[in-house]
C-alpha cells in the first residue's frame, strides 16, 4: 500500500507524513495548489500557494520522499468558493472547510491519488478512523479542543478503510515537540487560522466579485418590525452578531435573522437567538444508516461548540429536523449539524432553518 500525505507546509501535515513513514508505510506528499484562473480576483488561496508549495517541498526533501504539486484552483472556485459567495447573498453564514473537506480533499484529491498509485490518503488533521462492531468508523480526536472531526462528518462511509489520521491521538502541544524532535523545517511554522482564500480577511469582497450587485444595502429591522438602520448587505452580518451593527436601541441588539426574500437584517435581544430545534438538509450519514427513522444523539451546532442532547427526525429527500432536549441560543443557517454518539460521528447535514416553538410542543414531537 501506498500513502499519500495531503501536505500544505504546515506543522500538522508534515508530522503526518513523518509518522506514516515511521510506522513503515511507503509515503508520498501531495500538495493541493489553489492558484485560481486570475491572481487579480479576489480569493486567491494563500495556503497552498508558491510559500506553502516550497514548505511542503522542503519537508519531503528532510524526509526522502516524492512530492507531488496538483493544480486545484479552478475545482475550488466551482465547488467551494462560488458556492460561498451563493450562500451569503442567500443570507446563510457558510463554512467552506466542510465543503472542501467533503467535495475536494475527500474527492477529487482522493480519487487523484489512486491514478498516481496511491491507496490510502493521510491528512493532518485531529480526528480518528477506526474499525468498530458497527464497521469504520470517524471518531473525535483525543483532544476535545484541537478535535476536528466536525469538518469530516461528509466523507464518504466506504471511504474510511482508506483515510489515515495519525494525529488524532496526540495533543497539540506533542504534536509541536515531535516536529521539534524530528527536526522538521516548519516545526516553528505558526497555524493557519483563516479561510484560505480569503486573504486579507475581507470576505465580503470575495462575495462581490462574484455576485455583483446580489449583496445590496436594505432594512434594518428590530424584533417588532420597526426600520431602525440601513444594512450595508447581508453578507457583512451572521446570526448571533452584535458588534459593527451601529444602532443604540437602549438594550444589547443582536442579530437574529437574515432574510433574502426582503433583503432584511433582524435585530433585537438576546432572548430572540433562543430555539428549540433546526431544520437541515443534504444529510449525510458516516457512522449509521436511514434505517432508523429517530434517534437521540449529542448535536454540535458550531466548530467551537460542545455537544448538545436533541432528538433527530430524518425525512425525505436526504433532510432532518432535529428538537434540542434544552433550548439554544444561535442556530445559524449555512453552517453544519453533526451528530455524535459519544465520540464516534453519525452524520451531518447543512443547517437551513429553526424550528418554531409550535412544532418542539407538538405531541408526535418532531414528525416530519
Amino acid at each position: 500500500m501506498k500513502v499519500f500525505a495531503a501536505m500544505s507546509g504546515g506543522v500538522d501535515s508534515s508530522l503526518t507524513a513523518a509518522l506514516l513513514l515511521e510506522q513503515g508505510y511507503a509515503v508520498a506528499g501531495v500538495t493541493m495548489c489553489f492558484e485560481l484562473p486570475s491572481a487579480a480576483r479576489p480569493g486567491t488561496a494563500s495556503c497552498c500557494g508558491r510559500e506553502a508549495i516550497d514548505a511542503a517541498r522542503s519537508v519531503c526533501r528532510h524526509l526522502g520522499i516524492e512530492h507531488h504539486v496538483l493544480n486545484y484552483g479552478d475545482v475550488l472556485e466551482e465547488l467551494v468558493i462560488r458556492d460561498f459567495a451563493e450562500e451569503y447573498v442567500r443570507g446563510r453564514t457558510p463554512n467552506p472547510c466542510v465543503r472542501c473537506n467533503t467535495f475536494l480533499k475527500f474527492d477529487r484529491l482522493f480519487r487523484d491519488i489512486r491514478g498516481l498509485g496511491g491507496t490510502h490518503l493521510a491528512t493532518g488533521h485531529y480526528a480518528r478512523v477506526e474499525a468498530s462492531s458497527r464497521g469504520w468508523v470517524l471518531r473525535k480526536g483525543v483532544d476535545e479542543s484541537k478535535d476536528q472531526s466536525y469538518f469530516l462528518y461528509g466523507i464518504r462511509r466506504e471511504s474510511l478503510p482508506f483515510v489515515l489520521f495519525p494525529l488524532g491521538a496526540y495533543t497539540k502541544s506533542q504534536v509541536r515537540a515531535m516536529a521539534r524532535e524530528r527536526a522538521l523545517p516548519v516545526a516553528e511554522r505558526p497555524d493557519s487560522q483563516d479561510i484560505c482564500f480569503v486573504t486579507d480577511g475581507k470576505y465580503y469582497d470575495v462575495v462581490a466579485a462574484r455576485s455583483p450587485g446580489g449583496d445590496r444595502p436594505g432594512d434594518m429591522l428590530d424584533h417588532n418590525g420597526r426600520v431602525v438602520s440601513r444594512h450595508a448587505g447581508l453578507s457583512r452580518y451572521t446570526i448571533g452578531q452584535r458588534e459593527g451593527l451601529g444602532i443604540a436601541l437602549g438594550y444589547p441588539a443582536y442579530v437574529y435573522q437574515l432574510d433574502s426574500s426582503s433583503n432584511t437584517v433582524r435585530v433585537g435581544p438576546r432572548e430572540k437567538l433562543l430555539c428549540c430545534g433546526l431544520e437541515a438538509e443534504g444529510l449525510r450519514l458516516t457512522g449509521m444508516d436511514f434505517s432508523q427513522e429517530k434517534f437521540d444523539a449529542g448535536l454540535k451546532i458550531r466548530y467551537n461548540r460542545i455537544d448538545i442532547p436533541a432528538s433527530v427526525y430524518l425525512g425525505k429527500e436526504a433532510t432532518l429536523r432535529a428538537v434540542f432536549h434544552t433550548p439554544q441560543h444561535g442556530v445559524t443557517p449555512g453552517q453544519s449539524v453533526v451528530f455524535y454518539d459519544g465520540d464516534v460521528v453519525l452524520g451531518g447535514a447543512l443547517i437551513t432553518g429553526v424550528l418554531p416553538d409550535d412544532f418542539c410542543l407538538m405531541p408526535a414531537k418532531g414528525e416530519i
